[in-house]
């Protein structure tokens, strides 16, 4: 098909794509995800509870088939898929995800599990009395409607909203560029910030969080943000709130306990939390936590079984809390539709004092509604008066005129309307006490009209109205029912403390082995390193360290990097073990200088094969990453050779020269890292052997099987950095001190 050439527009691609695009994203945002600050309800939502409303399923009715209401709304008013109208719908109803349900489902509507409800063929739905709330006024003229999709009918632009629905039960969407995230709040503390601020219009956000001390989860909980915290979120529309499960202790005899979690955090799956902590157990990362067992009905009941009677239950609930969902942080972004439809984030008090704005608005218009009612009424009951005052001539007119109603209009002076109704009046009302009735209705309206009027023009008035009406909404939703009781509490906000190490691992004892070629492994108990411990084949044992599960193993290789390594993560006893380079970023052409246990407070003397070195706390050298921790610059040449605790005072030292050095220890400094100071000058060779001693005690070597000590060393002691002298007659051939 070939397009005409008049229809063609030329323009450039950016510009198309520009106007294409913010269009799609103020549909988005408009009429989508967002929603108002008013009614609190999204363009699904508001028509879902209209549909509704027009099938006559308020909660004195009887229910009928959610495929009927969801057939209705995408037929008249929602042109969009069926499932995600009914998915909708659903959640409208769910007594875990709103906290004061719109919708009174009967029949599968999904669980706290996460489980789907069933089709909507099976299912049925009404209204609540809180949906009723929102929608009261709607035949009062107490909003604007406009036309729907297809033009045949009419929605409401807003609804009337009699019940604070945007903070009670919250909302959350994502837009283009933007997304909301409002949690819900009880409605009785609600209505106590709405009182407050009809009475003192410029209050602070202090003094409103006062009233409406934080969000009132579904699911209970207990919220442990601070004070402080929550009032600057509450200032700015933007924060979080950290929600805790809520537990209890029971006890099971002879010092054994069971943890009961009875209510879990908003919108979290209790089967997901199940199975991470499921999880957790099996790969052994929480080894002090020993069973999970779901034991749920219609409350919620997760029993926790700790390993041994010993295990501090609050503890255990940290680590949980750390590594599950049993603590999650929920979100405050207060980005709403305002009145003029444009998108902005607000605080509290605009929230709050915009619900009031349209309370005022919506009973403005109702007030109007009302008074052209009584208008009309009275200008009836005027009419028929006059037919009373007047029964025989109006008979007469009726039976002989040809045009009755000109005739009537004329001689009474009365309106079409008086004179219409004159003419449509029965028979039996001509009765004297139906004239009595008309006149007392007629001074009760006009008793009514006064009043109205009265409010009408008073704004005092009003806000009385406003609030009286808040107070029924808080006796009828409020604390001392069942559905308006408050579910979540506070606590005070927990001190970060770190778990220790101990707490998380079960401390048992372990023999490090690792081989020449660098296999390592973890043996169970302290066993000697000759105990039937294998290697593969041209391999053989170099280090085999008595540690605990707990330790935590430092490795430092000829590149002067630090790597550490957690006993409880290495593998077990059985084979060879596995290469440690897999475990570290370790090349293959580095080699290892040491591997020993960490233990806090101790220092290290570090040497390179160039003799410079420095001395460093253990703590220092600790790594986060596998690819370690650079603690010794090293020249081109040279490379890390010996890593060895400090003990004694002196250091001997000994280069491939045969010239050997003794200092005090104390001319070495102390460093965090770099290349060290020189210890030995050397002309030719590097490095051979380094010692720490005592020197009262002397300096030991082996000499064959016999081990010798020279306590006159007054011949080789010089200050750092000299060359040396020749060793004492019978020192090793090897340059070796062992």
């Amino acid at each position: 098909m070939t397009v005409p050439a008049e229809q063609i527009i030329d323009a450039e691609l950016g510009q198309a794509l520009s106007q294409r695009y913010l269009s799609y994203a103020l549909s988005t945002i408009m009429a989508r995800s967002l929603p108002d600050v008013r009614d609190g309800l999204k363009p699904v939502h508001r028509r879902l509870l209209f549909a509704m409303r027009q099938l006559k399923l308020d909660p004195a009715t009887g229910f009928k088939k959610c495929a009927r209401v969801v057939g209705d709304v995408i037929g008249k008013y929602h042109p969009h898929g069926d499932q995600s109208v009914y998915d909708a719908m659903v959640r409208l109803a769910q007594d875990f995800a709103v906290r004061y349900p719109l919708v009174d489902g009967q029949g599968n509507f999904g669980n706290i599990d996460g489980d789907n409800a069933a089709a909507m063929r099976y299912t049925e739905a009404r209204l609540t009395d809180v949906a009723m709330t929102l929608l009261d006024g709607l035949d009062e003229d107490a909003v604007d409607f406009h036309k729907t999709y297809d033009g045949e009918e009419e929605e409401p632009d807003i609804l009337p909203a009699g019940f604070p629905n945007l903070l009670a039960n919250g909302a959350t969407g994502i837009a283009v560029g933007m997304a909301t995230s409002i949690p819900p709040h009880n409605v009785s503390e609600l209505c106590d910030g709405l009182l407050y601020l009809i009475r003192h219009p410029d209050a602070t956000t202090a003094q409103l969080v006062n009233r409406i001390p934080g969000p009132d989860f579904p699911t209970g909980g207990t919220i442990v943000e601070s004070r402080a915290s929550m009032e600057q979120s509450y200032a700015t529309g933007r924060g979080s709130f950290r929600l805790r499960a809520r537990w209890e202790i029971e006890d099971t005899g002879r010092g054994t306990y069971l943890i009961v979690v009875t209510e879990i955090p908003y919108q979290v799956q209790k089967s997901k939390l199940v199975e991470k902590i499921a999880d957790l157990i099996s790969d052994k990362k929480l080894p002090i936590l020993q069973d999970v067992r779901d034991e749920s009905t219609a409350d919620v009941r997760l029993v926790l079984e700790p390993r041994a009677r010993t295990v501090d239950p609050a503890m255990l609930m940290e680590s949980l809390y750390r590594l599950t969902e049993l603590e999650v942080k929920i979100s405050l972004n207060l980005n709403v539709l305002d009145k003029n439809r444009r998108p902005r984030v607000m605080s509290l008090r605009d929230a709050l004092w915009a619900f009031l704005e349209h309370r005022i608005e919506v009973l403005q218009r109702r007030t109007r509604h009302r008074l052209g009612k009584i208008e009309h009424r009275l200008e009836v009951l005027g009419g028929y008066l006059i037919g009373y005052l007047n029964l025989d001539e109006v008979i007469r007119i009726i039976r002989e005129e040809d045009e009755p109603k000109v005739t009537l209009m004329e001689k009474f002076t009365l309106t079409d309307l008086q004179a219409e109704s004159i003419l449509n009046m029965r028979l039996r009302a001509l009765r004297r006490l139906e004239e009595m009735e008309i006149r007392r209705e007629h001074d009760g309206l006009m008793a009514e009209k006064g009043a109205l009027e009265a409010l009408m023009g008073d704004s005092g008035l009003q806000w009385d109205r406003v609030s009286t009406e808040l107070k029924a909404i808080k006796d009828k939703f409020g604390t001392k029912t069942a559905l308006g009781k408050r579910r979540s509490d506070f606590a005070e906000a927990p001190i970060a403390d770190i778990i220790p190490l101990e707490a998380m691992i079960e401390r048992e004892p372990i023999t490090v082995v690792c081989s020449e070629k660098g296999w390592i492994r973890a043996l169970k108990g302290h066993v000697a390193a000759g105990e039937d411990v294998k290697y593969k084949e041209g391999d053989a044992g170099r280090y085999a360290i008595h540690a605990q599960t707990t330790d935590k193993l430092l490795l430092f290789a000829s590149n002067g990097r630090f790597y550490t390594l957690g006993c409880d993560k290495l593998p077990g006893g059985r084979g060879a073990g596995e290469p440690v380079r897999l475990m570290i970023d370790l090349g293959n052409d580095e080699d290892i200088v040491a591997l020993f246990v960490y233990k806090p407070g101790v220092k290290l003397l570090l040497v390179a094969t160039d003799g410079k070195g420095f001395q460093i706390e253990a703590d220092k050298v600790l790594a986060q990453t596998r690819n370690g921790k650079q603690v010794m610059n090293l020249d081109d040449k040279a490379r890390a050779q010996y890593c060895l605790t400090v003990e004694g005072d002196t250091i001997a030292i000994i280069g491939d020269n045969r010239k050997l050095l003794v200092f005090p220890l104390a001319d070495i400094p102390e460093m965090t890292r770099g290349r060290g100071v020189t210890l030995q000058k050397y002309k030719d060779g590097g490095l051979a052997d380094v010692k720490l001693f005592t020197k009262a005690e002397g300096l030991s070597w082996k000499s064959g099987e016999r081990t010798r000590t020279e306590t006159d060393l007054g011949l080789w002691t010089g200050a750092r950095a000299s060359a040396g002298r020749l060793p004492p007659q019978g020192f090793p051939r090897t340059n070796k001190f062992t």
